[in-house]
């Protein structure tokens, strides 16, 4: 064994996998064709609520090369999902527009798409509501929003406070839904063999997969492997098991064929889950020196008729500023719309956004600089829990980045900076996502010639996560990077949780540092000599992570911003946008810089671009495709720079790390937006902030 103290962790070490992907040799789920394989295509519901009355597929089975069409009628159906969403080809029901009622199978792509296209199906249409309005007569309370936080959060007496506050802000901001358009699409290849299943699938997680269609299908989950080994983006609309491995399961079972079945673009934001629109009431009480001792945070959206899923956006409210007075609360009603779901830092993406908002607004009623206002609200220890925090460098955040970005020349005035017909601004915002780490399993193993391997069922989305995850073996096991391989993507490798909640690196590192640890003091007690045989060494941090902690644990940043709006045609650009992060230790600088500009990036899209329309008759989503539903193109980021706080806490796992995937996002839409209104003088309280929306307010 070598006694190397090089260490990996905290290096720029390239992606491991970076040459397969640039060579093509790295294969993504629709990549695998399997010998004798068919091909699928579904058949979404054309009513947004209903019955099927009948179908009608004689046209679809005649078309060349087609083969079957899988229906509720005609499939074996599986066991009652956990999910309901799921619940797919099981009876008559049509819960909203874009729902999956059949699905043709064929001998070629095309063919599938044109049987599919061919299948006629007669409904029997009843009334929907798909519209969200902040008086909605369905409105509820839930018990609990998304994550199990408590729906609704009251501390000291609120309404009394901002009565007598000498300074009260009372603002409401909306949010359009949002759609995860990754590049890969959702796709599967499922095989049955031999009573086993094997299936190919672009998902953010292989183990909830597996779990999933055992059940489903009523399998020894032994029989059943499913892979993840290269995925293509997901932002938590392959966070969980969705349609396609189902779909696919069920097609290669009826035919008796491998199938694979790729989800066109259009279908998902029907069937993959998006961000829901939400209407956000926000009411700040403060002092004359803008400390905040009155803070609501009134949270109205939807949910589908199938599940319930509660966007947690009053959550961060509950955390960030001192708030001796709150409240904080969601109100939902389940509409005819398709599932929403885990959509890019859900909850604290949309929470945050109306909360920096009205700290601008804050700001400029007490008459102080938004950096310096958030520096005095800043709390000594959670507002919502009373724990302290295990690191808290929020404040570092903003006084470093004020200092990079030159906040300090900046005329707060708004409306001054002119720049021929365009208006100048900049803006600041905060950021905070929580500290997530789920159990997991991992194991290492040493040979004799002085390799190692590490297994575990992690997922790599394209973060970097196989890389930084031998870095850790390499520490642990005082071994050179290059000798450390790492297996992941495999559900038949130790179980691991999803990727998702910026949860990966802290709970699939914790286990593997765990094992590499355990495998180290094993060779160590063997003389530091691995015999031929090799030795091996497991991990599971199940009670690690479930003993609690006393802390309360985030990651924090700031972003800063500068915009260029144009007065002619309401266009806003951002020619500038900085960010510092406090995100513990950074394992990776070069993979945790592409992830922090990537989540600045998606952050610009949701200020400016991301949003779709529900059109109330037809009950559809009208941007489906990437012509209608614009996200962010290299033309539209210009000068991005992220930066880091050093920050080491061991509080949060052995690594000192947090998670880093979600963070750039919160609050860049804030940011943005208070840019804006640096340069016009016009609060836009909507996203995205389109030029429609800005340009009757600049004649």
């Amino acid at each position: 064994m070598t006694t190397s103290r090089e260490r990996a962790l905290g290096s720029d070490a390239v992606r491991i996998e970076g040459p397969a992907k640039v060579a093509g040799t790295a294969r993504y789920a629709a990549e695998h064709t399997p010998p004798g394989c068919l091909y699928a295509w579904a058949v979404p519901a054309t009513v947004a609520r209903g019955r099927i009355a009948s179908f009608d597929t004689a046209a679809a089975l005649a078309e060349p090369g087609a083969l079957a069409v899988l229906t509720h009628e005609n499939t074996r159906r599986t066991e009652e999902p956990e999910d309901p969403t799921l619940g797919l080809l099981r009876d008559d029901r049509v819960p909203h527009r874009g729902w999956i009622v059949a699905l043709a199978v064929a001998e070629t792509p095309e063919a599938a798409r044109a049987a599919a296209e061919a299948v006629r199906v007669t409904y029997v249409a009843e009334d929907h509501d798909v519209v969200l309005t902040a008086d909605h007569p369905g409105l509820y309370a839930p018990e609990t929003a998304n994550g199990g936080y408590p729906g609704t959060r009251e501390r000291g007496d609120f309404d009394a406070a901002y009565a007598a506050a000498p300074l009260t802000v009372d603002v409401t901001y909306s949010m359009e839904p949002m759609h995860n358009h990754p590049m890969e699409p959702h796709a599967s290849v499922a095989h049955w063999h031999d009573g086993r299943l094997t299936v190919h699938d672009s998902s953010q997680g292989s183990s909830a997969v597996h779990q999933t269609l055992a059940a489903m299908f009523a399998m020894d989950p032994a029989h059943v492997t499913v892979t993840s080994e290269h995925v293509g983006g997901g932002f938590g609309s392959k966070g969980m098991p969705r349609a396609q491995p189902v779909l696919a399961a069920m097609a290669a079972r009826h035919v008796g064929r491998p199938v694979k079945l790729a989800l066109h673009r259009s279908q998902l934001p029907a069937v993959v889950g998006h961000r829901p629109p939400t209407i956000q009431r926000v009411r700040l009480g403060a002092g004359p020196d803008g400390v905040i001792n009155s803070l609501a945070h009134e949270v109205i959206t939807y949910t589908s008729t199938v599940t319930e899923f509660v966007e947690q956006a009053a959550t961060p409210a509950r955390t960030m500023y001192t708030s001796p007075h709150s409240r904080t609360t969601h109100r939902v009603t389940a509409l005819d719309v398709p599932s929403p779901s885990w959509m890019r830092a859900p909850g604290e993406a949309s929470g945050m956004y109306a909360l920096e908002s009205a700290m601008d607004e804050l700001a400029l009623a007490a008459g102080v600089d938004p950096v310096e206002l958030r520096v005095r609200n800043e709390p000594s220890h959670e507002p919502d829990s009373g724990r302290p925090y295990s690191s808290r460098h929020l404040v570092e955040c903003l006084r470093e980045g004020a200092r990079r970005f030159g906040w300090r020349d900046r005329d707060p005035r708004p409306a001054v900076r002119e720049q021929g017909r365009f208006l100048l601004g900049s803006g600041v915002a905060s950021a905070s996502y929580p500290v997530i780490i789920p159990p997991s399993t991992a194991e290492a193993r040493a040979d004799a010639d002085g390799g190692f391997l590490v297994r575990v069922n992690a997922t790599d989305i394209g973060t970097g996560a196989r890389t930084v995850l031998a870095q850790i073996g390499a520490d642990a096991l005082h071994a050179p990077l290059d000798r450390v391989r790492v297996e992941i993507g495999v559900s038949d490798l130790p179980p691991a949780p999803v990727a998702g909640g910026s949860a990966g690196t802290g709970a699939w590192g914790w286990s593997v540092d765990k094992a590499c640890r355990a495998l180290r003091a094993r060779i160590d007690a063997a003389g530091g000599t691995v015999p031929p045989e090799g030795l091996s060494a497991s991990a599971d941090t199940t009670e690690d992570v479930t003993a609690g902690s006393e802390f309360a644990r985030h990651a924090y940043g700031a972003h800063f911003v500068e915009v260029r709006v144009d007065t002619d045609t309401g266009e806003i650009r951002v020619p500038r946008m900085l960010g510092v992060f406090a995100a513990g230790r950074i394992l990776n600088s070069r993979t945790a810089r592409s992830q922090f500009i990537g989540g600045m990036t998606m952050g610009l899209g949701m200020a400016l671009m991301e949003g779709a329309t529900i059109d109330p008759v037809a009950g559809d989503f009208a941007e489906r495709d990437l012509a209608s539903y614009h996200v962010p193109a290299h033309a539209d980021v210009r000068s991005v720079e992220a930066y880091w706080i050093e920050e080491d806490d061991r509080h949060v796992s052995p690594m000192g790390s947090k998670g880093i995937g979600e963070i750039g996002i919160v609050g860049m839409a804030a940011a943005i937006g208070n840019a804006v209104h640096h340069a016009t003088g016009v609060r836009l309280r909507e996203v995205p902030m389109r030029p429609d929306r800005l340009l009757p307010h600049l004649g």
